[in-house]
């Protein structure tokens, strides 16, 4: 497919990676990106997006001229969080280097020096979270005048943090006829919204459906109980699951991610912690040591849920149900990535019972078994007193999930 246009350089490193074949999302992005068109890119987490829009990047870069002194990127990839800003650039330094293109990652809660010094000795890709960059334009360290490739990376989860003013102050400094290339994994209202402000005429590729769904590969187990047992679940569950593998859970809060991630250490689990409160130095350390399995237990906040890639996350446990349906999908779809198998637990209490109907309807999709106490709160009945199911107080009960 990529053969056609000339670009073995990219080829030799898709074999390097050890890429058999491409994705189904890399199979029909690839074609439509090197076209040159607009395009819009609709897959589950997990697909592999980033290769979608990022081989065909480094095509475009080879064919412009070369930058010259005081120059800003070619390229421009905007992304929600510092996390996937930083796994996109590894990516972006791996596959560019047989074309020593360079890149740089412009993200907020580290000192600016570094990625000031890159930016002013030319870099023909940036990938950057939308206030540093502002940062960085109106501060005179970059411009967009040369970017002719634009990246919006997860822009349903950019809308869901309120970056929508940001990302329409930057993209009102690039250049009209540039290719805007627009990823997400669900489509809502919002999304579809700011896709018709940003592109023209575009290709529109769906793997799978439009309508909110999770990955078929992960194995999804829904809980109903009270929120006083949730810690004494959590702690039966972890002693019938922990194997090594890594496990991600999941709050709603920052103090309560602390909370719990403290009161696993003092019962003798191996958890850390990461969230928008830690710095970005305690961030990446508390990663690797996720990453490495000398941590196999990290609590997370939604800071976490999309664009963290970390191989052999075997379980996720929603502690705390998300605000919407859109946040479960992209926190599960943490694990079973690229092509392996996951499974993911939820706690779900009588607080979250007005997401039962959708949330069932998810189940349903992926052809997962509904209970029946989900099943009534999907039809309207009460949720269970906060006596439902004491059987699982202490750490004898409470084993068997549905």
């Amino acid at each position: 497919m990529l053969d056609c246009y000339s670009v073995e350089y990219v080829l030799q490193e898709i074999t390097k990676a050890g890429f058999v074949e491409p994705t189904p999302i890399q199979s029909q992005g690839w074609p439509m990106a090197l076209r040159g068109r607009d395009l819009i890119g609709i897959a589950e987490t997990g697909s592999g997006k980033t290769l979608a829009y990022l081989l065909p990047a480094i095509v475009h870069v080879n064919a412009q001229p070369i930058l010259a002194p005081g120059d800003g990127p070619i390229v421009l990839v905007l992304a929600p969080t510092r996390e996937l800003a930083v796994q996109i650039q590894q990516e972006a330094t791996k596959f560019g280097a047989s074309s020593k293109i360079k890149s740089t990652c412009i993200y907020g809660g580290v000192p600016k020096g570094p990625q000031v010094r890159d930016l002013q000795k030319g870099v023909e890709i940036v990938i950057a979270t939308p206030g540093r960059l502002i940062d960085m334009i109106e501060s005179h360290h970059t411009n967009l005048r040369r970017v002719t490739y634009l990246v919006l990376d997860e822009a349903d989860r950019m809308l869901d943090m309120g970056f929508e003013p940001q990302i329409k102050k930057i993209v009102s400094q690039i250049r009209p006829d540039r290719q805007t290339l627009y990823w997400s994994a669900t489509w809502p209202k919002e999304v579809e919204q700011l896709a018709r402000n940003f592109l023209f005429d575009p290709y529109k590729v769906i793997i799978g459906s439009e309508e909110l769904k999770a990955n078929h590969a992960i194995c999804q187990h829904v809980e109903i109980l009270s929120e006083s047992q949730k810690y004494n679940k959590l702690v039966n569950l972890l002693e019938d699951i922990m194997d090594g593998s890594r496990i991600l859970i999941f709050m709603d809060t920052k103090k309560g991610c602390d909370q719990i991630t403290r009161q696993l250490r003092m019962d003798g689990w191996p958890a850390l912690s990461i969230h928008g409160d830690k710095s970005q130095a305690e961030r990446d350390w508390v990663l690797s040591e996720f990453k490495s399995g000398k941590s196999p237990i990290m609590t997370a906040t939604d800071v976490a849920a999309r664009g963290l890639d970390v191989k052999d996350v075997k379980y996720v446990i929603n502690y705390d149900f998300p605000g919407s349906l859109e946040d479960y999908v992209h926190r599960i779809g943490r694990t079973g990535r690229a092509g392996a198998k996951g499974t993911a637990y939820t706690f779900f209490t009588a607080s979250n019972a007005r997401f039962a109907k959708d949330l069932i309807n998810i189940l349903e999709e992926a052809g997962q078994k509904v209970s029946p106490e989900l099943a009534s709160m999907g039809r309207g009945a009460p949720p269970p007193s906060s006596g439902y199911r004491d059987r699982y107080r202490g750490h004898g009960g409470g084993r068997s999930w549905s």
